[in-house]
């Protein structure tokens, strides 16, 4: 029998053993272990998929995980199989497919190969929070509460993670996330909340984006008592999503931005929401024009100067594309995203001074570099979208994209693709992502939604530097200080896999790294966030600017701490401001409702006094340095321009505020306001 089956195994793969059988393609896109966990996958659906027709439920559930067996060893039979499911895809299929990790076979093996340090003592909590009272839907949103601890610990924080998990719209809740949101509960020790939403098409565009508005606006408005906070102090959030749920999660933060945008919504009641601390996207579906070439925006941010070092693989995917086909071009330079002239035509060899190429032709420089004598770097402008690029990937293809927008859209609406920033959040207009608060991204190199990442990133850094450069030319910000684009967004791009790979980590294992550096992400979040509150606070007391924040200095400090480490620089003792509004995004000394105001004080005064009744909070000296204004005469002119500068402007929260407090100053006498 053994003899017979080395034949057997010998005589069917000759060509592998040998050498002679062509490499698959898709395991040299892919790096080893991604590939064999794909592999599983692509087994696992074939199993489900084949089973799905099976009654009663216990047998339909063993007859998959038989099946599936079976398809790990005949995976050629597998990819035959899911390449003919996904060709006439369901709704049926896709659920089936990605809920896969709820059946009690899986669910048992996943529950083994996970971590023993991730195992808590507390299970998830299912919990429905209550809509707003003016919210246009009645109806409670599900949740559930990851949190190792008893609810009477949960009181104590004041800090929630609220987490939109994925499913392509229509499939997946919590449960099928449990390994990472287990692992950030646990890493972080904050309670996570994650939601679940309705799923297409039952409930179509914008119900779950909707549901994920209520929610925020009801952790804000009950200061966290809806999940059993306290309510002495405000929350502080992280939003975060992956996939789809990363689309809900930057439209969820567009509407959060929106609804203090005008006082119309004031005056109705509404309340203007503060954005959340911190934003954390995980391979976010962005996009729902699924096109087929890069227009040149998109390309000029994928080659900003500043993010070519990260984009580097990104770019060179797009341009091996060309070489590929014709491998004899000259290759273009490193330089190629630089302004250089390359319209101008080639000079004659017999003749420098004139074109080789009559006035009466079309110019054509690539033609005229190769048949130049000396070689010219090729520069082509054509590059694919990522979704067709990798088209046949295991996880994601085109196919099911369509499928997860027409049902997520649903058959009674009609939006515009090209305007509606709220189902394509990558149109968002300038205004709203530069006041977008810090925002990590992570995503695969090869992941056919990674141009939805790259491109995102490149708008939120772009609007980001716009308004710096306003600021700088109004003298809000000193000459000298120049733009840090990682204080603003941080984008992570993971070699050689694809979509999906924290939801398969029992056969992934490479995927813990990455979940265990999101929660370090979450905690960088919220220490920052306790650091600008301190400062705050301490500016409120002793009436003296201190010295900004500086969060990349931050974020390289961090790198070499531990995963645990909480070492936060602030007494908690203290709870949050009581009023919403007060919380602002910028380091500002003085109240938005008070006119502009310049004290001069002599070299020969004391200090200002700070408060004995309060304790005063502890900063960390090497994260945020307190510095008291240096004292200048009386002169008759009063304080220079450069102090003026720097001590006035520098303390202002923004342009609005500089302009609406001119214009109080002026109309203060008409309106009886003034003195």
């Amino acid at each position: 029998m053994v003899l017979t089956l080395l034949y057997l195994y010998f005589t069917r793969n000759f060509g592998q053993l040998v050498g002679l059988e062509c490499p698959e393609p898709l395991a040299n896109l892919y790096t080893r272990s991604y590939f064999r966990a794909t592999w599983v996958t692509t087994a696992l659906d074939a199993g489900f998929w084949t089973a799905m027709h099976i009654k009663p439920k216990w047998l339909k559930d063993l007859s998959s995980v038989i099946f599936s067996v079976y398809y790990l060893f005949c995976a050629e039979q597998a990819d035959e199989k899911v390449r003919k499911v996904r060709g006439a895809l369901t709704l049926e299929h896709l659920r089936i497919s990605w809920d896969k990790p709820k059946t009690p076979y899986i669910e048992f093996v996943g529950r083994m190969l996970r971590p023993k340090l991730l195992r808590h003592k507390y299970p998830p909590r299912e919990i429905r929070i209550p809509r707003p009272s003016r919210s246009s839907y009645k109806e409670p949103v599900s949740a559930w509460l990851y949190f190792d601890g008893p609810l009477s610990a949960l009181k104590k924080h004041d800090k929630v993670i609220l987490d939109i998990p994925g499913g392509g719209f229509v499939a997946m809740d919590p449960r099928c996330h449990e390994d990472k949101l287990l692992a950030w509960a646990g890493r972080t020790g904050l309670p996570l909340l994650a939601l679940d939403y309705k799923k297409a098409p039952e409930h179509p565009y914008p119900y779950a984006l909707n549901e994920c508005y209520d929610v925020y606006h009801s952790l804000v408005s009950t200061r966290g008592q809806c999940i059993g906070l306290s309510g002495e102090s405000m929350p502080k959030i992280v939003v975060s999503g992956d996939s789809a749920g990363g689309n809900l999660a930057v439209g969820l933060v567009i509407m959060i931005l929106q609804s203090g945008t005008t006082d119309a919504r004031r005056f109705q009641g509404e309340d203007t929401l503060p954005p959340p601390e911190g934003c954390i996207l995980i391979y976010p579906a962005l996009d729902m024009n699924i096109g087929n070439w890069m227009t040149d925006e998109q390309m000029a941010l994928i080659r900003d100067r500043r993010m070519r070092k990260t984009n580097q693989p990104i770019l060179r995917q797009k341009s091996d594309d060309y070489y590929r086909l014709a491998p004899d071009t000259p290759h273009a330079s490193d330089d190629e995203g630089d302004d250089d002239d390359t319209t101008s035509p080639p000079k004659s060899a017999e003749n420098p001074n004139e074109p080789a190429i009559s006035a009466a032709h079309t110019i054509d420089t690539a033609a005229a570099a190769v048949s130049a004598s000396k070689p010219v770097a090729l520069k082509t402008r054509l590059a694919m979208s990522s979704m067709i690029t990798y088209f046949n990937d295991r996880i994601l293809t085109p196919e099911m994209m369509r499928a997860m927008i027409i049902l997520y859209i649903g058959p009674h609406s009609r939006p515009d693709f090209s305007t509606d920033y709220l189902l394509s959040p990558l149109l968002a207009p300038e205004s709203l992502l530069a006041r977008f608060p810090k925002t990590y991204l992570l995503t695969g190199e090869r992941d056919p939604l990674v141009d939805d990442t790259v491109i995102f990133a490149g708008r939120l850094r772009a609007a980001k530097h716009a308004v710096f450069r306003e600021r700088k030319e109004l003298g809000l910000l000193s000459s000298r200080e120049t733009f840090d684009d990682s204080a603003h967004v941080s984008v992570l791009l993971v070699p050689g896999i694809s979509h999906g790979f924290l939801q398969f980590v029992s056969v992934y294992p490479h995927g813990w790294r990455y979940i265990f550096r999101c929660a370090r992400w979450m905690s960088d979040i919220f220490r920052a966030a306790d650091i600008r509150q301190a400062v705050l606070e301490a500016e409120t007391e002793t009436s003296v600017p201190v010295t900004p924040y500086d969060e990349s200095t931050f974020e390289q400090r961090r790198v070499d701490q531990d995963d645990n480490d909480n070492d936060d620089a602030v007494d908690d003792s203290e709870p949050a401001p009581s009023r919403q509004h007060t919380r602002t995004r910028t380091l500002s000394s003085a109240s938005e409702d008070a006119p502009l105001e310049m004290t001069m004080s002599s070299r020969s005064s004391p200090p200002p006094k700070t408060s004995s009744k309060r304790p005063k909070p502890r900063l960390d000296m090497r994260r945020a340095k307190m510095s008291r204004a240096p004292a200048v005469r009386n002169t008759p002119g009063g304080l220079r321009d450069e102090e003026m500068r720097g001590k006035s402007l520098d303390s202002l929260a923004s342009t609005e505020d500089l302009l609406g407090r001119r214009m109080k100053g002026f109309t203060g006498g008409l309106m009886g306001s003034g003195s």
